[in-house]
């Protein structure tokens, strides 16, 4: 096994445009230099010093941060610590609490029984579940108090792809108040023994938006699991395996990590830099049995930026094809029409002129969005402190994976899309 000193000095290999050196695991992507890639290599240096700083201020223990470029890989760093309580340098192959960057890979693979007719985005979802059918929609009363109605049109597999299924996650500012409060916490989530209990869980609880009406950001992503299950029969995590990770070789990514790989599991401080108050990464403390779609994956940087590449190329990696082109068309696209309420930008401060995809936020307007980038721009991030975005218009992936479970994932957000299109010379 490669020690940690040697897998640092291939970051820095890799950092100093010395890729023919390194070894093929250290390459999620075939190698390319940042001026042919149209990057100053200069500029992207104010990535390492921006990461060093922040990790010397103790504001995050450490990053790893890869950007792919017409499909080469341009620059992968590793910073910090993946440990800092033990002293454990961050290594490149690092694995990380997902969270939220789980749900592409879930709409991916809803799209593939979608592509093979075997889950069209218009059927009714108590058409698997039937229990959905019969969840009532919370409507405050003017003494503050909750009224419910029905459903006005049925729940869709589009609906829980595009969040506009009326679920919510808990503590959410809906228009039903108290009535995300009823919805489970990432940890009770977590510690369900299956699918099928959440289902029987989520469905005794009231809608905050009549279906097909608002963008509210939700736990549809993990109904999908169910969904997944029932129609591929197998679980979620079995089928993203057979239709993604394996053809694509993210061999590292899954929702469950085994013990040889539990010591490359990237941990947060046990208190929040800002305000220091506690703060935890459940998906590092113990593998749970629910293989949520919403949140409960866990991989690497690199396998992640294949996942992207993946994307940008039209739905093929290397010979492997997961999607045909026009399904990523359809995920890559806005679903959010003129009569739904699109709320992308009260999820992710920065992103106005973004609407939503098929899990993934889509930039449909150039200007008003706090980070440069271009129109066809599709991104999402995990609340653990990672993020995600590729561009097609500048055939550019960037994936990052810090450890920072509190606002400071925000930060992070938009200063390493402001960083990336600020090295860029063309």
């Amino acid at each position: 096994m490669r020690s940690v000193s040697k897998r640092l000095r291939q970051a820095v290999l890799l950092a100093a445009g010395g890729l023919a050196a390194l070894f093929a695991w250290a390459q999620p992507l075939p190698a390319g230099t940042p001026e042919q890639a149209g990057f100053s290599a200069s500029a992207l240096a104010r990535i390492d010093s921006f990461f060093d700083r922040e990790i010397r201020l103790n504001r995050v223990p450490g990053a790893v941060v890869g950007i792919a470029r017409e499909g080469r890989l341009v620059y992968f760093r590793a910073f910090g610590f993946l440990d800092k309580d033990k002293g454990t340098p961050m290594p490149l192959d690092a694995i990380f609490s997902l969270a939220s960057m789980t749900k592409p890979m879930t709409a991916t693979g809803v799209l593939a029984l979608t592509q093979e007719g075997r889950l069209p985005l218009q059927s009714p979802l108590a058409g698997y579940y039937p229990a959905f059918a019969q969840m009532k929609v919370a409507v405050p009363r003017p003494d503050g108090s909750l009224g419910y109605e029905a459903q006005k049109k049925p729940i869709t597999i589009q609906d829980l792809l595009r969040h506009t299924s009326g679920l919510t996650y808990p503590g959410r500012p809906d228009t039903g108040g108290a009535a995300s409060e009823l919805y489970p916490s990432g940890l009770a989530m977590a510690k369900m023994a299956s699918a099928a209990e959440y289902v029987d869980t989520v469905t005794q609880l009231p809608l905050v938006y009549q279906p097909g009406t608002v963008f509210e950001y939700s736990q549809s992503y993990d109904v999908l699991s169910a969904v997944v299950e029932k129609v591929a029969g197998k679980t979620l995590g079995a089928h993203l395996s057979e239709v993604l990770w394996q053809p694509l070789g993210m061999a590292d990514t899954g929702f469950h990590v085994p013990d040889a790989k539990r010591a490359r599991l990237a941990q947060a401080f046990k208190l929040n830099p800002l305000d220091g108050k506690p703060q935890r990464i459940v998906a590092t403390e113990f593998d749970s049995k629910f293989e949520c779609g919403g949140a409960c994956a866990k991989g690497t940087v690199g396998d992640y930026l294949r996942f992207g590449q993946m994307l940008l190329n039209g739905g093929e990696l290397e010979g492997r094809r997961v999607l045909s082109p026009a399904m990523v068309r359809l995920m890559t696209s806005n679903h959010l029409g003129k009569d739904v309420v699109n709320r992308v930008a009260v999820v992710e401060p920065h992103r106005s002129g973004y609407g939503f995809g098929l899990g993934v936020a889509v930039r449909v307007e150039p200007g008003l969005a706090a980070v440069p980038g271009n129109v066809g721009e599709f991104s999402w991030n995990g609340a653990n402190g990672t993020g995600f975005f590729a561009d097609p218009q500048a055939q550019l992936v960037v994936v990052f994976g810090t450890a920072a479970p509190g606002e400071l994932r925000k930060y992070y957000r938009e200063q390493v899309q402001d960083l990336v299109y600020g090295a860029m010379t063309r």
